[in-house]
């Protein structure tokens, strides 16, 4: 008898499970009311920052070197980034019971999922052309990899690999005891 084969995700794979993940979240916060949803919101920051952080640090430095008009195409998706990571920032900061978050969470879920659509259209395909399937498989480890240790809440102004790098792990140390405070029941 042989042993089932298990595929791994390739990095384009998960990250567009994370899109799709993304996009019900926001339904789910906007249908969501009181500590639901304050619990939905946090969920969605949380995956947001770590999943931003490693596009950052893993998947666009390898487009910006592989894919037609890889830098032009990049520079976009880091401006679309940013934008969207002062929205969030702003939003976080206020929280869900802020009189205007609704108005503001549509701005920034037409944002983010505008900036995923894009991704999707102009630098996946391409990264799945020019690179072998191992390459792809070793990226998704590297973003699984990059989340784990990544800030958990937006910092605007650091959209490239080489600043995550070096404010990351303490943006990191900092958001996760804010997480743990939150989790043990201290309003941070």
């Amino acid at each position: 008898m042989t042993a089932p084969v298990t595929v791994e995700p390739d990095v384009i794979d998960l990250l567009l499970a994370q899109h799709a993940q993304i996009e019900r979240l926001f339904g789910e916060v906007l249908l969501a009311t009181g500590d639901q949803q304050h619990d939905r919101f946090h969920e969605l920051v949380r995956l947001l920052a770590v999943h931003e952080t490693a596009e950052e640090e893993v998947v666009h430095p390898m487009a910006r070197r592989s894919i037609d008009g890889g830098a032009e195409v990049i520079d976009a998706r880091l401006d679309e980034e940013r934008q969207a990571k002062e929205l969030l920032a702003a939003l976080d900061h206020d929280g869900p019971d802020a009189p205007d978050f609704r108005e503001r969470l549509l701005a920034l879920r037409q944002a983010v999922l505008s900036h995923a659509r894009y991704e999707e259209r102009y630098e996946f395909p391409q990264l799945r052309l020019r690179l072998q399937d191992a390459s792809l498989a070793g990226m998704a480890k590297a973003v699984k990899a990059a989340e784990a240790v990544a800030p958990t809440r937006p910092h605007p102004g650091v959209e490239s690999a080489t600043k995550n790098v070096l404010a990351g792990p303490l943006a990191a140390i900092v958001d996760r005891t804010r997480d743990a405070l939150r989790s043990a029941g201290t309003t941070t």
